[in-house]
Order: structure tokens, then sequence, then C-alpha cells
């Protein structure tokens, strides 16, 4: 479809993964600006209908873009639609034309009566932009605790491997029973899988269990764990920790909370924005996104 934007004609795109030219073009974008490789995400077979790109096209290339990432939320045993805004991006000899504004727009109308809240994650540099759309800014909270190394084995887990992967999703689909704030959406873990935590997926045979762990140091940073209920998280962690740690860093909000550290996140050059009129977990809760549920 041609828009007008500012006196310049340009072509917007909705249905960006259904054909090849602007899904290819999406890609090309997404690997300029973020060095995203979504090429592999879309051949694995999980990129789905969770996230949805928007794109203006100028001649044959794409040159700005906002995407959606559809979240199923469950807390308190309440499940809720989020939206997240993400992958806000424009090539730099297009920025300041209005492209973004014009496609925050148009995700807006499409998405702000079909979910109950929406919400993104911004930089520094742009932190000015969305309260124009009525987004205010929140704090996350993170929750960390020290922890003592117990005796036990754990595998890392190769991606590339069939059966570690099938593993992987396996365990993923059983969910994360020791967070209160449960994101369902397969697509965008595998995606993180992809992109950023090959090489931090642990199996605990002894647990049957999986965790998304980093060591730095003396700190444990445990971006999400998939096992039975019945466990405990602390024996699971326990088991991850080497000899020299000493503290574990949680990636999600835990449901027990007994024992934590909270603090605001001081994960640097991210915002959190909350759109006003819709749900906010924010205002009272001091809870924090799952890692890997970001987009």
């Amino acid at each position: 479809m041609q828009c007008i934007i500012n006196g310049q004609a340009y072509n917007y795109i909705d249905n960006v993964m259904e054909e090849e030219f602007s899904r290819k073009s999406y890609f090309q974008l997404a690997e300029e600006i973020y060095n995203l490789k979504y090429e592999k995400w879309y051949q694995s077979g999980y990129m789905d209908n969770h996230y949805k790109p928007y794109i203006i096209i100028y001649e044959d290339t794409a040159v700005s873009s906002v995407a959606v990432c559809i979240n199923d939320i469950i807390r308190k045993g309440k499940r809720k639609r989020y939206v997240q805004i993400s992958t806000v991006m424009t090539l730099p000899e297009y920025r300041n034309k209005g492209l973004n504004r014009y496609l925050m727009e148009r995700v807006l109308t499409d998405w702000v009566d079909k979910c109950d809240a929406v919400y993104l994650l911004s930089n520094d540099s742009v932190v000015d932009f969305y309260p124009i759309f009525g987004f205010e800014e929140y704090k996350e909270f993170q929750y960390s605790k020290p922890i003592l190394k117990i005796p036990g084995a754990y595998r890392k887990l190769d991606i590339e491997v069939p059966e570690d992967w099938n593993l992987i999703i396996k365990n993923y689909k059983r969910g994360n029973p020791f967070t209160e704030l449960k994101v369902d959406n397969l697509s965008q873990f595998v995606f993180h899988c992809i992109q950023f935590r090959m090489n931090d997926i642990y199996y605990i045979e002894q647990y049957d269990a999986v965790a998304v762990v980093k060591y730095d140091n003396n700190r444990l940073n445990c971006y999400d764990v998939f096992a039975d209920a019945n466990l405990q998280l602390d024996d699971i962690l326990g088991i991850m920790a080497n000899d020299n740690t000493d503290y574990v860093c949680l990636g999600f909000t835990p449901e027990l909370k007994a024992g934590y550290i909270v603090e605001e996140s001081q994960e640097e050059d991210n915002h959190l924005f909350v759109l006003k009129g819709k749900e906010n977990i924010f205002k009272d809760n001091k809870v924090i996104f799952p890692m890997l549920s970001r987009a």
C-alpha cells in the first residue's frame, strides 16, 4: 500500500512475512541495524505469528520498521495478552522523516483494543519519543540472593544436536514453575536460543530440568529454568553454581521471594515504557519481564 509521509511517497507493508521480497528486506534491515539473524529463526520453523513486523519500503529497500511481539502472560492464575512493541529501527539516512511515528500510529491503531497491555523497552537515545504516544516510563526490579554450591552433575546442551534441541523444547513446554510472571511464547524463546543464548543452556539430569544461565565471575545469571513444579529452585541453582559463585541474579520475578534482595534493575541503556489506559502491573508490583521473552 502506498503512503505519503511528509510529502514523500513510500510503500507500507503489514503482512511482511507472507511475501519473500518483504520478508528478506526486513531481515536485511534488522541485520544492518541490530545485527539480528532473523533468517535462521525463520528457517527453524519457530518464527510464527506471535511476531509481526510493520515496514516502510522506499524503492526496493526496507528503510523503517516497528514490530509487534504478542505474549500470553500468566500471572496469579490469570491469562492476559500483552503486546510488546519492539525492534523499532530506521536506516540512518531516513531518520527524522516521520517514518517511525507513522508506523507507531498504525501499530497502536491495530492493537490497543486487542490486548490487555502494551509495553516496550527503549534505549537511551529515544526516551523522549515514546511519551508522545501515551507511554509512561516505569522501573523493573531484579531479584538476587546468596547461593551455596551443591554437588551434582549437569551438561551443556547443543542446539545443533537434535536430541538436545528436543530436550530443550520439551522442557520449555513444561514451563518455569518458579516465576510469578509466566510468558507463553515459544517462538521468542527459540529466537533467544538461536541469537543470544546458544552457549548458556544446560541440563540437570537428576531433576530432568533445563536451566539457561551465564557465569559472570562470582555471579550466576539465571535467565530461566524449566522443571517440575515439585522441585526447589535453590536445589537446581545450587548444582549450577561454580565453586566461586557467591550469588545468583534472576532474569525473572520469583514467585517465592523470601531471602531475595530486591533492587531496581541496573540494566544499561534499557527503559521500560507502558501505555497509559491499559493494564499496568508495574504501578504496584516489583517485577521484571522475563529476559527470554523480550523481543
